[in-house]
């Protein structure tokens, strides 16, 4: 039988055949690693989820985790290895946020003719990484690296979103202190007017700028979020307030919530 198996083994497989068991077992690997993120971690449950014998999935475990793709803790199970928290930094790095978000900026500015903003925050400031000018001619001082207080903008506003309520207060008195420099800045609203209206912020899951940074100019902004949920950055609509009534303000929120959230997606959230 030895000699039956290995001559076997010698004889080479159709290409197609081969091809298909090599993509079964792709695919199969594949599906078990979801299984493990999902939070199945047992060989029992993995095994009737890819609907394998016990011993296959046993081996396919085996396997991964000696390539450092899963991790195996004694009466635990099953978890995600090191290898895919690489694999997983790697791809992030390969494709940086402003790649990803550009396009989808890109359609949002030509949806609404305004401009669009795309920042992260860094201590109390909002720092722009990109903007893609509207098609309505209009100047503003936002530019790429540009910093400007969080509390006082919409894309700020956006970041704090994702912020425990006892920062908001922090946050809110840097911009006031940075509005109070100059007389030809806007003042914010009230801390009480301004708490209960990020608190509304927080439950639509998109913020208003009502020329707190820039009298003339309104902003619309939304976060954006990594693979852990977590707000990494911000978009906003930006245009004068001639052309951001309240109604259309309104109108824009879910739309920018929208473009927000198809960034978070390429990032690796799930709602």
């Amino acid at each position: 039988m030895k000699g039956d198996h290995a001559g076997a083994l010698d004889q080479p497989e159709p290409p197609e055949r081969h091809q298909g068991n090599g993509t079964q077992t792709l695919l199969r690997g594949l599906a078990l690693l979801e299984c493990v993120a999902e939070g199945i971690g047992d060989v029992k449950g993995i095994a009737a989820r890819l609907g394998t014998p016990r011993s296959t999935t046993h081996r396919m475990l085996n396997s991964l985790v000696a390539e450092r793709y899963l991790h195996h803790v004694p009466y635990k199970g099953y978890l995600l290895g090191p290898k895919l928290i690489e694999l997983g930094m790697r791809a992030l790095e390969h494709r940086p946020l402003v790649a990803i978000a550009r396009p989808h900026i890109e359609a949002l500015a030509q949806r609404t003719g305004d401009t669009v903003h795309l920042g992260v925050m860094e201590d109390a400031e909002v720092f722009y990484l990109d903007k893609i000018p509207g098609t309505r001619g209009l100047e503003m001082r936002s530019r790429v690296g540009l910093r400007m207080p969080v509390a006082s903008t919409g894309i700020g506003k956006g970041l704090m979103l994702g912020l425990p309520r006892d920062q908001w207060r922090r946050l809110y008195d840097r911009a006031a202190e940075f509005s109070a420099l100059s007389p030809d800045r806007p003042p914010l609203a009230p801390w009480p007017e301004f708490e209960r209206r990020l608190a509304n912020y927080v439950e639509r899951d998109w913020s208003f700028d009502l020329e707190e940074n820039e009298i003339g100019i309104r902003c619309v902004g939304a976060p954006i979020r990594d693979v852990r949920g977590q707000v990494v950055a911000a978009i906003s609509v930006a245009s004068a307030i001639h052309y951001m009534p309240d109604d259309r303000m309104a109108e824009l929120g879910p739309m920018v919530r929208a473009c927000a959230d198809a960034i978070s997606k390429e990032l690796g959230w799930k709602p």
